[in-house]
């Protein structure tokens, strides 16, 4: 039974690997969205675009997950998020990606940026 199940998850991996359109969406959709995956010479690009919601003109919170060095004390994380920094979308490229000015922190690659949420 168990080898049944572990053949029919790799036939599915496998599915997966063989569409790139849709891989490259389940890549933006759990693993890059909210990502700062580089700089060009413009400034910086974000993975963060119209299908996000993004709209030129917002401002964009910037964190960095911070480890904790030496064992883990108990069930809890040995990391956090630590805000570094603000950005503000000047251009979307398209449906994944946009550009952004920095407004001030040092952001940086792989840091994590979200919409300020006003409560």
């Amino acid at each position: 039974m168990i080898k049944k199940s572990l053949m029919a998850a790799l036939a599915g991996i496998s599915m997966l690997a063989a569409v790139p359109a849709m891989a490259q969406g389940i890549g933006h959709s759990f693993f890059m969205r909210g990502s700062i995956v580089g700089a060009d010479a413009q400034g910086t690009i974000v993975c963060i675009g119209k299908s996000d919601g993004a709209e030129v003109g917002q401002t964009l919170e910037v964190y960095r997950v911070v480890t904790h060095p030496g064992p883990s004390k108990g069930a809890g994380p040995t990391y956090h998020r630590q805000l570094v920094g603000h950005v503000t979308v000047d251009h979307i490229y398209d449906d994944h990606f946009a550009h952004v000015a920095v407004k001030d922190g040092t952001p940086a690659k792989h840091d994590i940026v979200e919409l300020r949420r006003s409560n």
